[in-house]
């Protein structure tokens, strides 16, 4: 008896704990959507790990200058014969760069590879911004378009149900009743389409941010206006680093080319610490020292290497490829840039049609909301105008609530087009700075990294 009471406490203290657990839905700002993208962004992470690969590229193009210190030993066996070694106990190297044209070229390179690699960064996390801003903005309205949705469902329920009694009075045809029907399933249809389309929308938010997909629900409140940009700001990150990129490769491709005709100066130390003990140098070499100690210069006059000149061709090549890829660029921004602008210009049409139809069909609902309290003043003859009927309200409702999932979806299309100018423009990141805080952002951060785990 004890041990079924035992049981029957640890089922529901088992079932409390499973439901505790159970993902609660959060409501996340844009701003804090944004942030998490951009952290978890994989384009951001490939981008930071070029970052740190160009700065070390550059410290490296650098310190060729710094003198490196090598220490060492070549004890072993005696040999036979002839010695084929310096009998060194230990040795010690240093050797650094003094005078290169090209390297002064080759550090001007890193250094414009390394603001390129930034500007990529920069680019990749706006980048990552926008796919987050336009997946938040689209689950925003498909939620607010479910909310209709739902309200559809119930009006067109109630109109089913009014049908039913029409029918059976007489009043009107089955068809009536079979078109009650078909409206209701097909907004049972756009229900289902547009909670799958939601489902979407949170998974890929979820892949963006690191959060739950159930426990993502947008908060309307923290979308800041899009403003409608048409003047170009800085050039994009993105062309920006095409053109840094450039000009590295230019500079690369110059001092290739100056190997082969300018001299190169290097230095050199090496000290020995040598032993007779391990080698016969006593029988070849009658004045033998332990203590060895040489220093100097050494200068490179290039006359004939073809290897190097092959270098220059790949580099120059190479630079060729940039200067194709940096107009490439320029041209597809200005090519998106018109796109943009002639899609706004038929959004900008088409959302004030849509506000239009949405306004008449409020009208015609209040028509007939009035007409059914007040009635229409026609009187009750054979010539009157029928009064309104609860099925026309309904009808009025779904009607209403259509136009106005239209104009929610025109707003979202001009919504996308706007942002997508902006980044082309060069203001994305002024935007952003317009997005307002959200003051749960460090549990959401906590929530995000216990997910992960």
């Amino acid at each position: 008896m004890h041990c079924h009471r035992w049981l029957a406490a640890a089922a529901v203290v088992a079932a409390i704990v499973a439901g505790s657990w159970q993902p609660a839905h959060a409501q996340l700002s844009l701003s804090t959507v944004v942030a998490m993208a951009q952290r978890n962004s994989s384009s951001v992470k490939l981008a930071q790990a070029d970052v740190r690969k160009a700065r070390a590229v550059l410290t490296e193009m650098n310190d060729v200058y710094i003198p490196n210190l090598d220490v060492g030993s070549s004890v072993g066996p005696p040999t036979i014969g002839f010695p084929a070694g310096q009998p060194s106990i230990a040795n010690a190297t240093m050797s650094s760069l003094v005078f290169s044209v090209s390297q002064h070229y080759y550090a001007k390179a890193a250094e414009a590879a390394y603001r390129a690699a930034g500007l990529s960064l920069k680019d990749a996390a706006e980048q990552s911004a926008l796919d987050a801003s336009t997946a938040y903005l689209e689950l925003d309205t498909v939620t607010q378009e479910l909310d209709a949705a739902r309200q559809q469902q119930q009006d067109a329920e109630r109109l089913r149900s009014i049908e039913e009694q029409r029918v059976e009075a007489g009043v009107d045809s089955h068809s009536d009743l079979l078109e009650s029907r078909l409206t209701l399933a097909q907004l049972h249809l756009k229900q289902i389409q547009l909670g799958d389309r939601a489902a979407v929308l949170r998974a890929q938010l979820a892949a963006m941010t690191g959060m739950p997909a159930a426990s993502i629900e947008p908060i309307h409140a923290s979308i800041p206006t899009i403003p409608a940009v048409t003047t170009p700001g800085v050039a994009t990150s993105g062309l920006a680093a095409a053109q840094e990129n450039l000009r590295s490769r230019l500079l690369q491709a110059r001092g290739d080319a100056t190997v082969n005709r300018m001299p190169m100066m290097t230095f050199g130390a090496q000290y020995n610490r040598d032993s007779n003990s391990l080698n016969n140098y006593s029988v070849y070499y009658q004045h033998f020292k332990a203590d060895n100690f040489s220093i100097g210069f050494t200068i490179q006059i290039p006359l004939f290497d073809l290897v190097r000149r092959d270098k220059a061709r790949e580099s120059a090549a190479d630079a060729l490829r940039a200067r194709v890829e940096a107009e490439q660029a320029n041209r597809q921004n200005d090519v998106q840039v018109a796109t943009l602008n002639a899609q706004l210009a038929e959004l900008g049409a088409l959302q004030e049609i849509a506000q239009l139809k949405q306004e008449i069909a409020q009208e015609q609902l209040r028509q007939v909301q009035s007409e059914i309290q007040y009635g229409n003043g026609s009187g009750a003859g054979a010539d009157a105008t029928p009064q309104v009927t609860p099925k026309a309200l309904q009808l009025a409702r779904i009607d209403e609530e259509t136009k106005q999932m239209d104009a929610e979806e025109t707003d979202l299309s001009l919504s996308k087009a706007r942002l997508g100018l902006l980044r082309a423009l060069g203001h994305m990141q002024d935007w952003l700075k317009t997005l307002p805080p959200d003051p749960n952002a460090a549990s959401h951060r906590v929530s995000a990294t216990a997910t992960s785990r």
